[in-house]
């Protein structure tokens, strides 16, 4: 056979042959999976599966790799050394406490690798003028701020008290919280700090029903909720109104409680009543295949990866074009309109407006701000059964 006739049957082999499949850009995910914290976590979870399903229907592909940051800030910047460095994953989402984000930040800034942060609310994630880190739920003075704002137009309270575990997500609200209430008027009677996970608050509980406060603002993780609410019960604390921080007290454990739940008001980053599109949606969806109401951890996860996957299908694996797209891009999904911005001393920080819920009778009802209030609040707090 001639060279001319071998050129041309392998011009024709290559031609013939199926072109090859591009590769899948890799994201990680950084989650606690185990740990204390990993009720809260397998929230996250699910969001994100849900939105990696929708993800594939839209035709985007991605590979996901998982890492399990067990809720401690030295797990979670090995997670992402590894994701950054050994995976070569184009963009980092997660994790999910403020002790773990706040490390994490602190490395995808050396890496520059872009990290989307769905829920952890300490300040200080993004005012340190990283470029590479963005936030999408509100920072810690919007948890505090929320709560007073409600109180104050509920009633006409004038003292408060703060219990809050010495963490960086429970300091932070409450440093913000004592601040707002003064700005407001109120006197701080008590400023108590744990450390969580300690089996008896009673104590505690007792020396804040002697000063009797009118409100009670609590920041815990599920368990220490659940047992703060339990012991305020049994040594007779009644403010006018017990103020959850969020996390622990938007969960659907605390709202099972239905004994130590009725009544609590609690911030939250999300509910699916806000008219946000796909929202109300989501929520059904979510409860159809995980048997239980998305908290706010799910739906702000889920966002938060559908907008990685939105921005990486646009701009491939590239992480300097990754990073400038989440910059100047913007998004109007579950959450509502997203768009990181630089503003008040802040970096890649959304700007979300929460929702303040309050339990009744078993039910998770919106009751503040009044653009999204869905049911009239009780107030003051109806006292112990």
């Amino acid at each position: 056979m001639s060279k001319h006739s071998l050129l041309t049957l392998a011009a024709a082999a290559v031609l013939a042959a199926p072109a090859a499949t591009p590769a899948q850009v890799k994201i990680g995910f950084v989650n606690s999976i185990t740990g204390p914290e990993a009720p809260i976590g397998e929230a996250l979870t699910n969001g994100v599966d849900l939105a990696m399903d929708d993800l594939k229907k839209k035709g985007v592909q991605i590979q996901l790799i998982r890492q399990d940051d067990t809720g401690k800030p030295q797990v979670g910047m090995s997670a992402i050394e590894q994701l950054a460095t050994g995976d070569e994953v184009a963009a980092v989402v997660g994790p999910y406490s403020s002790a773990v984000a706040n490390a994490m930040a602190k490395q995808a800034q050396s890496y520059k690798v872009p990290l989307l942060i769905p829920v952890a609310s300490k300040e200080d994630i993004t005012r340190q003028g990283y470029t590479w880190v963005f936030r999408l739920n509100a920072p810690a003075h919007e948890y505090s701020k929320q709560l007073i704002d409600a109180s104050m137009i509920l009633g006409k309270p004038k003292t408060i008290a703060f219990i809050y575990e010495a963490t960086d997500f429970g300091t932070s609200v409450a440093a913000q919280g004592k601040e707002y209430a003064k700005q407001k008027g109120l006197q701080v009677v008590a400023d108590e700090s744990y450390q969580k996970g300690a089996p008896d608050y009673r104590s505690t509980l007792t020396a804040i029903k002697a000063k009797n406060p009118d409100l009670v603002l609590m920041v815990s993780y599920v368990a220490d909720a659940i047992l703060l609410m339990r012991q305020s019960r049994e040594v007779g604390l009644k403010p006018q109104a017990f103020l959850g921080g969020g996390a622990g007290f938007d969960t659907a454990q605390f709202q099972s409680e239905h004994e130590i739940s009725n009544g609590v008001f609690s911030v939250t980053q999300w509910t699916p009543d806000t008219g946000a599109p796909g929202a109300a949606d989501f929520a059904k969806r979510y409860e159809a295949r995980f048997g239980k109401r998305p908290t706010y951890h799910a739906a702000t996860a889920y966002e938060a990866m559908m907008i990685m996957g939105d921005v990486v299908q646009k701009t491939g694996g590239d992480r300097t074009k990754i990073r400038e797209a989440l910059a100047g891009g913007a998004w109007n999904g579950i959450m509502g309109e997203v768009k990181f911005q630089t503003v008040e001393g802040f970096t890649n920080q959304n700007l979300l407006v929460m929702p303040v819920i309050q339990y009744q009778k078993g039910k998770v009802e919106t009751v503040y701000p009044p653009k999204f209030a869905r049911a009239k609040a009780v107030y003051p707090f109806p006292g112990w059964k």
